[in-house]
């Protein structure tokens, strides 16, 4: 599976790919890379009332229980209520290079980096965030 935007764009690519709340709005979806020990993965980082999620562009491989392989896309949901932090860094050698780290409350943490429009994307899900704690 490789996503493609098409009619309903980045909306339906939410709606396809993860379960939807009633109620839940697409915030904001942006390009970026999920930061894994195994490299970075390019894919889509979509920032909703109620969670950040992000999917791979690509399908990965992986072996399954039965010895064979399957393809399925690398998907990432944090709910907006289990996010401890949101903190900005950047490259000290590359200031252009800025990433965004979510730290969640059990204490995981996620970076994503190579955003095409890094502080809109850094400032919607700030805006996600502090709605989402004053209810």
């Amino acid at each position: 599976m490789k996503l493609r935007l098409g009619g309903g764009g980045m909306q339906r690519i939410f709606k396809q790919t993860f379960r939807i709340q009633e109620g839940e709005r697409l915030l904001k979806a942006s390009r970026c890379y999920l930061s894994t020990t195994a490299g970075p993965i390019a894919g889509l980082l979509f920032i909703s009332t109620e969670k950040v999620a992000f999917c791979s562009e690509k399908s990965l491989t992986i072996s399954s229980a039965n010895g064979g392989f399957i393809r399925t896309p690398y998907k990432v949901v944090i709910p907006i209520e289990k996010i401890k932090r949101v903190k900005e860094s950047q490259n000290i050698d590359k200031p252009k290079q800025k990433y965004i780290e979510i730290v969640t409350i059990d204490h995981f943490d996620f970076w994503f980096m190579g955003f095409v429009n890094y502080d809109k994307a850094f400032k919607t899900l700030q805006k996600s965030i502090n709605t989402s704690q004053q209810h």
